[in-house]
């Protein structure tokens, strides 16, 4: 299994279709390969191609939380959901975006008890109260939030990128999706990191 990409079919960039291939390749040309959810996602171009609308919406705002957080909140969300693809992946834009090249393993390794500021505390509890037991989620998760001074669009944000990673997990865990080597070594190091 070391070397299998996923459970089920993968495409090569090359047989994507002519958009996502564009899409995809911009994302291969700047971190220097093909993440392996866009070869596992890609037998199936409408799929892939609704994903990224969706996450490219949700964590490429310029709105609201910064890019470090909404990382943040994957990586917990991950965590919470055991996902390792989605915490190495996102674990390596997190410490790139956050400039810290510890807070993922922190994070990922126990969400509920890492050490964060006020702020990413709430932003972790939020997701994790969503991700854990979402039937139990209510006003009392939502009033911590504000106190903490989230906005209701950042709260909104926290939920949506949680809801979306709860979907990635899963995904995730249906084709045992392996992550790509590359994302260990991303951001350990932030004197030669890769920009994202």
């Amino acid at each position: 299994m070391a070397d299998k990409v996923s459970r089920f079919a993968t495409v090569e960039l090359e047989e994507l279709p002519e958009d996502l291939r564009e899409r995809v390749g911009a994302i291969a040309e700047k971190s220097g390969f093909v993440p392996n959810i866009f070869r596992a996602l890609g037998h199936r171009p409408a799929e892939l191609r609704a994903f990224l609308d969706y996450h490219d919406a949700l964590m490429d705002s310029s709105e609201g939380l910064s890019k470090a957080e909404r990382e943040l909140v994957g990586v917990a969300t991950s965590g919470a959901n055991h996902c390792t693809y989605c915490v190495v992946a996102h674990g390596a834009i997190l410490r790139i975006r956050a400039k810290d090249p510890e807070l993922a393993d922190r994070v990922s390794s126990n969400p509920w008890q890492v050490e964060l500021d006020e702020r990413g505390r709430a932003i972790v509890d939020l997701a994790l109260a969503l991700a854990h037991d979402s039937a139990g989620f209510g006003e009392d998760n939502l009033a911590a939030a504000r106190e903490a001074g989230l906005s209701e669009d950042e709260i909104w944000d926290v939920g949506a990128i949680t809801a979306l990673f709860a979907m990635s997990n899963r995904l995730a865990h249906l084709t045992a999706l392996a992550p790509n080597p590359e994302f260990y070594g991303m951001g350990r190091d932030l004197r030669g990191s890769v920009s994202c």
